[in-house]
């Protein structure tokens, strides 16, 4: 009989593990590596011994995590970044965006507005986001050719886009978009309704039945703001998330977005249904439009992720910014220090993230058998040192630039700080090159 050889195994070893599952900070622990998932998680001498072929990856002064998953985005909007700043979002929308995408959004704008998204993301440290934009085909191929993990949103509206004519040409296209791109290894689907207050009861039917037909799940914007939830009040009388409770669209498979404006009924139909809640609290904090009271969903056992929104409303997508804003909003809305500690922000951001989106059997934390999808983060520079807790460092401390590499499905993205698989230079004039032509024409 052959012995095996483990020549194809790549051991990472960094000086501090952080798997999610089990907690905590693991000094002088890592993880092998074998045909993109982990093999084994131990010490450095155990696994050092247990592969002795095995390549070697040290990570000197480097924290080894699971890859960021970002729960909501609009990535090809990295076009629009600057665009319109400082505004309420019915202004900033009604009178800035809509306009723009209505003139300039198309599969090449979706191209080039992604690439430049992944770009930043994989940067950053994400290694999984959750799409909402037109031209999800164009998103998708984009992020198979850059082999990004993606969870594609198929945007169902009422009104004409340069995508769709009405809902129901927009329903007809998700389905058979979901049909034909399928489900290959780092792309999965969501049916994504945009909003209450931009798609009927009809469609919203509709959604939730191509949903539960091919296994998808729903994503959509709900309770962004206080004049949303009073507009639905004037309608008829109902908050949003209780019209979308009687339409039967809530349970653990549909995934709202922000979500900064709950009372007590509306805490109720989440505990109820097992939603799960995109936070968004930088994008929710430009744009004025509330806090999420996410200690209080914690407390009764919510599932929440954390998402950056798109580049036009945050402007960034740098989830290592997200969760410490989210750590930090939480205590200071509360008036608890305690609201929302470190870790468990990490976790949101991972783990918590992949669950949100049905992801958590192959993605989130660092196990045995999942896909190394995995960053590892240099705390050796002055901002974060001296370590007494790397976790704490990490959130209070680190930046996205000490983010020194990352895998995907074991396919490694960035080495030592530098983009492997696109030049940053070339997306940086490309972007430019839209944002003058769209300044020129909006003229």
């Amino acid at each position: 009989m052959t012995q095996k050889t483990h020549s194809d195994v790549e051991l990472l070893l960094p000086d501090w593990l952080v798997p999610i599952i089990p907690r905590g900070a693991f000094p002088a622990h890592g993880v092998a590596v074998q045909g993109g998932r982990i093999l084994a998680s131990d010490s450095h001498h155990v696994l050092r011994e247990r592969y002795p072929q095995a390549r070697c990856i040290t990570l000197a002064g480097q924290i080894l995590l699971p890859g960021f998953v970002n729960t909501h985005t609009h990535a090809a909007m990295t076009l629009l970044r600057g665009l319109a700043d400082d505004l309420p979002l019915m202004v900033w929308l009604q009178e800035h965006i809509w306009p723009a995408e209505g003139r300039f959004v198309a599969p090449d704008f979706v191209r080039t507005g992604t690439r430049l998204a992944i770009a930043e993301m994989l940067r950053s440290g994400t290694t999984c986001f959750n799409d909402m934009y037109f031209f999800p085909q164009e998103a998708a191929e984009v992020a198979q050719e850059l082999g990004m993990r993606m969870l594609l949103g198929h945007v169902i509206i009422d009104f004409s886009t340069t995508y769709t004519r009405n809902a129901e040409d927009a329903l007809r296209l998700a389905a058979s978009h979901i049909s034909t791109l399928g489900r290959p290894a780092l792309l999965r689907h969501s049916v994504a309704p945009h909003a209450p207050y931009t798609v009927s009861d009809g469609p919203l039917r509709d959604a939730a039945a191509l949903a539960r037909e091919t296994g998808t799940f729903l994503h959509m914007h709900v309770h962004e703001t206080a004049g949303e939830v009073r507009d639905a009040l004037a309608r008829d009388d109902r908050r949003p998330l209780r019209r979308l409770y009687d339409l039967g669209l809530l349970d653990e498979r549909f995934l709202a977005v922000h979500m900064t404006q709950l009372d007590a009924d509306d805490l109720a139909i989440c505990k109820e249904t097992g939603l799960h809640i995109a936070h968004c609290p930088e994008s929710n904090l430009k744009l004025g439009s509330g806090i999420a009271p996410i200690a209080t969903l914690l407390a009764q056992g919510q599932g929440v992720g954390l998402g950056t929104d798109g580049a036009a409303s945050n402007n960034d997508l740098d989830m290592l910014g997200e969760l410490r804003t989210a750590a930090l909003l939480a205590k200071g809305r509360d008036g608890d220090p305690t609201a929302l500690p470190a870790e468990q922000a990490l976790y949101m951001a991972t783990l918590g993230g992949a669950k949100a989106l049905g992801w958590d059997d192959e993605i989130g934390s660092l196990e045995v058998g999942k896909t190394a999808d995995c960053i590892a983060v240099s705390l050796d520079y002055p901002a974060t040192s001296p370590i007494y807790d790397p976790i704490s460092q990490l959130v209070y401390c680190a930046s996205r630039d000490q983010i020194r590499a990352v895998w995907v499905a074991g396919a490694q993205k960035i080495r030592d700080g530098q983009a492997l698989e696109w030049d940053d230079a070339e997306l940086a004039r490309e972007a430019q090159d839209w944002a003058q032509r769209i300044a020129r024409e909006r003229l």
